[in-house]
C-alpha cells in the first residue's frame, strides 16, 4: 500500500517551500529564543507580506517546556501570512518522537549527522516514518556541516564532509522533503572568520540539484556574516530555505547591549521587537519573498 502523503497538501512547510521553488525565492528560517522574536518575525512576515519559518533549537523545547513552541504556533495561526514552525537541528531520537507527538511543529530536521553514513541513513528513514505518520515534514543533512550551533554542539568538533551525490540519493530515498547540503557552509558565530569569508562549491551546489531533479527541497544552512549578493546567488541556484540565526537577531542583541541598563523593561522589550522587525523584513526582500504571500 502506497503511504498516505495527503498531509502534505496542508502541511505549511512544505506548502510554503513549495510555492517558493515555484516562484524562485528564498523563504527565512529564522531561529527564534524568546517571545520578542517570535512577536518581531511574524510582524516582519506581515509587513513584508511574506512567508515565513520559524524555527527552534531542541534547547527551546527544555528550556521552556515546550512553552515557546506553542506560543509561537498559536501566533502562526492566526498570522495574515504563512508562517510555520520547525525544529531544527534534532539529534536525539526521543526528543525527535517528544516533538513530533505532542509539539505543534510543521516541520522537523532529523540530523544524525553526528553518526557514520549508514546509521546516519538509517536513522534518518525510521525517524523520518515517525514525523510522517504524525503529518510532520521532514529534513536532513547529506554531507556533514562543520561547525556548532548555539544549543546544538554534538557535532562540533567533527570533520566535515561535503555532500556527494550517491548521499543525495540515499537521504532522498529517506522520504524527508528537505535536504541541507554540505557545500562549504559551516554552523557557528562568526565561522568563515579565519578563512576570510565563505567559500561556497556552488558547481557541488549545481549538481546536487541537478541530482535532485524536483523531488525535495534545498535548504541552506550557516549563513551567520553572509552578504545580500551571496544569499541571492545561492537562491538562484535553487535554495528555497534559508535557515538564518544572526541576520534577523543581530540588531537586536545590540539594542540589549547598549540599552539594557538604561530602559525600562518594557521599552527594552518593544524596541527589541522593532529590532527584529527591522532586521527580518530586510532580509525576506533580499531574499525575495515580500511580496509574495
Amino acid at each position: 500500500m502506497a503511504p498516505n502523503t495527503d498531509w502534505k497538501a496542508t502541511n505549511k512547510t512544505v506548502q510554503i517551500l513549495k510555492a517558493a521553488e515555484e516562484g524562485q525565492y528564498g523563504v527565512l528560517a529564522t531561529v527564534a529564543y524568546n517571545i520578542e522574536h517570535i512577536l518581531g518575525m511574524v510582524r516582519a512576515a506581515e509587513l513584508a507580506q511574506s512567508p515565513l519559518i520559524i524555527q527552534f533549537f531542541p534547547w527551546a523545547i527544555t528550556f521552556s517546556d515546550g512553552l515557546l513552541i506553542r506560543s509561537a504556533a498559536d501566533y502562526a495561526s492566526r498570522a495574515k501570512v504563512p508562517v510555520a514552525i520547525h525544529l531544527d537541528h534534532a539529534q536525539d531520537e526521543k526528543m525527535i518522537k517528544l516533538a513530533a507527538e505532542t509539539l505543534p511543529f510543521d516541520s522537523i530536521m532529523v540530523d544524525m549527522s553526528h553518526y557514520e553514513k549508514e546509521e546516519n541513513l538509517r536513522k534518518t528513514k525510521e525517524l523520518v516514518g515517525y514525523c510522517h505518520e504524525r503529518g510532520v515534514a521532514a529534513e536532513a543533512e547529506p554531507g556533514r556541516i562543520e561547525g556548532g550551533e548555539d544549543g546544538v554542539m554534538d557535532t562540533e568538533g567533527l570533520e566535515g564532509s561535503m555532500t556527494t551525490m550517491e548521499e543525495v540519493d540515499d537521504f532522498v530515498d529517506t522520504g524527508v522533503e528537505v535536504l541541507a547540503p554540505a557545500i562549504g557552509n559551516m554552523h557557528g558565530e562568526d565561522p568563515y572568520r579565519s578563512i576570510g569569508g565563505p567559500k561556497l562549491d556552488f558547481e557541488r551546489l549545481k549538481k546536487i540539484r541537478a541530482q535532485i531533479n524536483g523531488r525535495v527541497r534545498i535548504a541552506l544552512h550557516g549563513t551567520n556574516t553572509f552578504e545580500p549578493g551571496l544569499m541571492k546567488e545561492c537562491i538562484a541556484q535553487g535554495v528555497t530555505k534559508i535557515n538564518v540565526n544572526r541576520l534577523s537577531l543581530d540588531g537586536y542583541r545590540d539594542h540589549l547591549k547598549v540599552h539594557a541598563a538604561k530602559l525600562t523593561q518594557t521599552q527594552l522589550m518593544e524596541q527589541g521587537v522593532e529590532k527584529v522587525v527591522e532586521d527580518t523584513m530586510r532580509w525576506m526582500k533580499i531574499c525575495g519573498s515580500a511580496g509574495k504571500a
